[in-house]
């Protein structure tokens, strides 16, 4: 009796120790937190809107479930355009965007973004990471209740699609181009007029007539666009937009919820986007681009040399007179002017040299 009652007991521990061993996995797999994600992308966009999915999955699946994000695309739950503050407000724990939609909020925003003839997607994440960028943007963003993080970047884009030719720059003016930031800026100063839409409006805006011409993004974002349809004029080099960074925003207090554990797996998650997006971009714009050419007789043309080089020196008179609004402005750019003249030195003598060897 008592041989039994000791085998019983046994059995008893172990499956107490059992339930022990496997109650912390199916806690795990449980949802403790679960997120809203605004983007200001048409839902299940090539590239853009598929990265937002792509970082929601990622954070759920590094976390074992114990985070789950539902993404909402434009105006599903607020406007491309109000995704800072309904971020910042906690409306919803996460948005997905771009920096130099803000700039309306601060200035420097339009920095973690893009730069006119600055850095290429492969030199900003390196100031990003290693270069004191990304603690720049954290510290803009912390008075917004907000922590920044890169979550894409869609390298070198094209110049954008046009209406009519551009020839000369007299071509410039009166042109109505959908552009933001501080490419905006540059092609009003050139005569132009910018306008700001969202990504929803651009195909009907160029199709009626509302603008002349739009950049995006590239030949993959682009033909899902069907841009082809009412404008057949593609021109490069991406002036504007070299190396765009996507961001996504957290809402700083629900960011400080989560244990350490949860934090980094964030972070982590969004760096895995960022590469997953340039990667991505570099795959599939060669193939969209032929796809354009050569099913849609799209005309593919490069800027001619005036006109880049005008708004070369439009763009350094623009990002210089935004760095001397204001003492964090000027930080920004410092860092960023610094960090872009040493990688260029590198940039040379590596990337652009072997470039230009191979295509001998």
């Amino acid at each position: 009796m008592e041989r039994r009652g000791f085998i019983k007991s046994l059995g008893a521990g172990a499956l107490a120790a059992s339930s022990l061993a496997v109650g912390p996995k199916a806690f795990a797999a449980k949802a403790e937190f679960k997120w809203k994600m605004v983007t200001s992308w048409p839902k299940n966009f090539p590239v853009l809107g598929t990265n937002a999915n792509y970082l929601a999955n990622n954070i759920e699946q590094m976390s074992g479930g114990r985070i789950r994000v539902k993404v909402y695309g434009a105006n599903e739950l607020v406007p491309a355009f109000e995704v800072f503050d309904a971020v910042s407000r906690g409306t919803a724990q996460m948005g997905h965007s771009g920096a130099y939609y803000w700039k309306g909020k601060h200035e420097a925003s339009q920095f973690f973004g893009a730069i006119p003839f600055g850095m290429s997607g492969q030199e900003v994440n390196a100031w990003l990471y290693y270069g004191g960028g990304m603690e720049l943007w954290e510290e803009l963003y912390d008075k917004f209740n907000l922590v920044p993080t890169a979550t894409g970047n869609t390298g070198a884009q094209m110049a954008g699609w046009f209406r009519k030719d551009i020839n000369s720059l007299a071509d410039l003016k009166g042109l109505k181009m959908r552009i933001p930031g501080l490419g905006g800026e540059v092609l009003k100063r050139a005569g132009g007029t910018p306008v700001n839409l969202s990504g929803g409006e651009l195909f009907t805006s160029l199709q009626s007539g509302a603008i002349d011409a739009t950049e995006w993004v590239g030949p993959y974002n682009d033909l899902a666009f069907g841009f082809y349809k009412v404008a057949k004029n593609y021109y490069y080099p991406g002036w504007h937009e070299p190396g765009t960074t996507l961001e996504a925003i957290i809402n700083k207090d629900a960011f400080s919820a989560l244990p350490d554990d949860l934090q980094a797996i964030v972070k982590q998650a969004c760096k895995s986007a960022n590469m997953d997006m340039l990667a991505e971009n570099v795959a599939k714009n060669n193939t969209a681009l032929d796809t354009l050419v050569n099913k849609h007789q799209v005309q593919v043309k490069r800027l001619p040399d005036d006109v880049l080089a005008r708004l070369h020196s439009l763009s350094l008179e623009v990002v210089q007179e935004v760095a001397e609004r204001d003492p964090f402005s000027r930080k920004v750019y410092e860092s960023y002017i610094n960090f872009s003249q040493r990688a260029a030195r590198w940039t040379d003598i590596s990337e652009l040299a072997y470039l230009k060897a191979r295509a001998l």
